[in-house]
C-alpha cells in the first residue's frame, strides 16, 4: 500500500507540486510569524527584567499593595537573614538592596514630582543590561553624591550630564530633607511613563536623606530566566509570611497582558492559515480523486475493499502532508536563520522612546504546532473524497474508464 501510495504521488508531479506548495507556504508562514512573535515577547520580558525588576523582588508583607504611598513604613526587619538564604540558591546571580522614596527635583528654576530608588551602582549595572544611557554614563560606586535621571525628567527640566540638581523629600519621622546631586547620566527603558517621573542615587545616599539604614527591596537576579517560576516557589516557602515574595511577570502584569493578546492573535493566524492549507488541499485532493475514478473502480474490481480504497487515498495525503510539512520546517529554520542574522528593525512600542531589532526565534514549540498545521490540514482536507470515492459503486467507477 505505501509503494503503490508513493508511486501514485510521484505520478501526478505537477499536481503534487502544488499541493506541497500550499502545505511549505502554510508551515513557513507559522514558523516565521510564530517566531516573531515568540521574540516580542522574549525581548520584552527581557528588557523588562534588565531595566527595572529583576526577575523577583522580596519586600516587607503588603509593600507591593501600600508601600508606595508610605515606603518607610514598610522597611525589611532583616534584610541580612534573606541575603544568607538567597546565597544557598546556585540559580541565583546576584542579589541587591533598594530603598524606594518619592520627593521633588530641583533645577534652580522648577520642581518636578519624581519617584525615586537609592541602588548598589556596581550590582545595578550589572542587572541594567538593557538599559540604555542616551546622555553621560552609568551611576558608579565612587559617585556618593550622583544621580542617574530618566530621559523624561531630563526634558522636563532641561537637564544634561553634569548639571547640579537638589532632591527634596520627607524623612521616616515627618522632617524635610535635601541634599545637592550631580546628573551622571540619563537613562531610558522600555516605559515612558517610567522614564517620565524615574531617578536612581546611591543607597547610601538615599538613606542618608531618609534618615534611616533599612531598605525596602532585594531584587534578585536569576542565571537562567526560565529558573524563576521554581526558585520563587522555593524561596517563598522558606521565607515565612513576614516578607512577600512576586515575579517579574506578576510585579509587571503589562507583560502578561501582551502575551495574552499576541497568543490570541497568533491563535487566530494559525486558523487561517489551517483554513488556507485545508482548502488548497482539498481542491487538489478532489481534483486527483475524480480523475482517478475509474482507476479506483479497476482496483475495487480486482478485489480490493472499499476499505483499501479509502486507506489508499488517505495514504497518500499522509505521505504528501509529511513531506510538505518536514520540507515547510527546514525552509522555514533556513529563512529564520538568514532574517535574523540581518534583523528587522522595529519603531519603538506603544509608551516607549527607543525601537529595537527583532529577530525570528526558533522555538521547540512554534516548529512541532507548525508541522502538525500542515500535517492534519492535509489529512483532513483528503478524508471528505477518500471517503466519497469509497463508496462509489463498481460499475459507476469502471465508466470513468470510458
Amino acid at each position: 500500500m505505501l509503494k503503490l501510495a508513493l508511486r501514485n504521488i510521484l505520478r501526478h508531479k505537477m499536481r503534487t507540486a502544488m499541493t506541497l506548495g500550499a502545505i511549505i507556504f502554510g508551515v513557513v508562514g507559522l514558523i516565521l510569524s510564530g517566531g516573531f512573535v515568540e521574540d516580542i515577547f522574549f525581548q520584552l520580558g527581557e528588557t523588562t527584567i534588565h531595566s527595572q525588576s529583576g526577575h523577583m523582588q522580596i519586600c516587607k508583607a503588603g509593600f507591593f499593595d501600600q508601600g508606595s504611598r508610605a515606603p518607610d513604613k514598610y522597611l525589611m526587619e532583616n534584610p541580612d537573614r534573606v541575603m544568607h538564604l538567597l546565597k544557598g540558591f546556585r540559580e541565583v546571580d546576584d542579589s541587591m538592596a533598594r530603598v524606594s522614596f518619592s520627593g521633588l527635583l530641583n533645577n534652580g528654576h522648577t520642581d518636578l514630582s519624581i519617584i525615586g530608588e537609592g541602588v548598589e551602582p556596581d550590582k545595578e549595572a550589572r542587572l541594567g543590561s538593557h538599559l540604555s544611557i542616551s546622555g553621560g554614563r552609568q551611576l558608579a560606586p565612587a559617585d556618593a553624591y550622583g544621580i542617574l535621571i530618566g530621559y523624561g525628567v531630563a526634558t522636563s527640566l532641561k537637564l544634561a550630564a553634569g548639571d547640579r540638581v537638589t532632591l527634596l523629600l520627607t524623612t521616616a519621622e515627618g522632617a524635610m530633607n535635601s541634599l545637592e546631586f550631580e546628573v551622571v547620566g540619563i537613562f531610558q527603558s522600555f516605559s515612558k511613563e517610567f522614564d517620565s517621573r524615574a531617578v536612581r542615587i546611591p543607597l547610601a545616599a538615599a538613606q542618608e536623606l531618609l534618615n534611616t539604614q533599612g531598605i525596602n527591596r532585594i531584587v534578585v537576579s536569576l542565571k537562567r530566566t526560565e529558573d524563576t517560576e521554581r526558585v520563587a516557589e522555593q524561596l517563598a516557602a522558606r521565607l515565612g509570611d513576614r516578607y512577600e515574595l512576586k515575579t517579574w511577570q506578576q510585579i509587571n502584569d503589562f507583560y502578561q497582558k501582551t502575551v495574552d493578546l499576541y497568543a490570541r492573535q497568533f491563535g487566530v493566524l494559525r486558523l487561517i492559515v489551517l483554513m488556507m492549507v485545508f482548502l488548497s488541499v482539498a481542491n487538489t485532493v478532489n481534483m486527483s480523486v475524480f480523475e482517478r475514478t475509474g482507476e479506483f473502480g479497476t482496483l475495487m474490481a480486482l478485489g480490493n475493499t472499499r476499505l483499501n480504497t479509502f486507506q489508499l487515498v488517505l495514504i497518500e495525503n499522509i505521505m504528501l502532508g509529511s513531506i510538505g510539512a518536514s520540507l515547510g520546517v527546514l525552509l522555514g529554520v533556513v529563512l529564520a536563520t538568514l532574517i535574523s542574522a540581518v534583523g528587522i528593525p522595529m519603531p519603538p512600542p506603544p509608551n516607549a522612546n527607543i525601537g529595537y531589532t527583532a529577530l525570528i526565534r526558533l522555538v521547540p514549540s512554534v516548529l512541532v504546532i507548525a508541522f502538525m498545521v500542515g500535517l492534519v490540514a492535509t489529512v483532513l482536507a483528503a478524508l471528505f473524497p477518500a471517503s466519497r470515492v469509497a463508496r462509489t459503486p463498481i460499475d459507476e467507477a469502471l465508466r470513468q474508464n470510458y
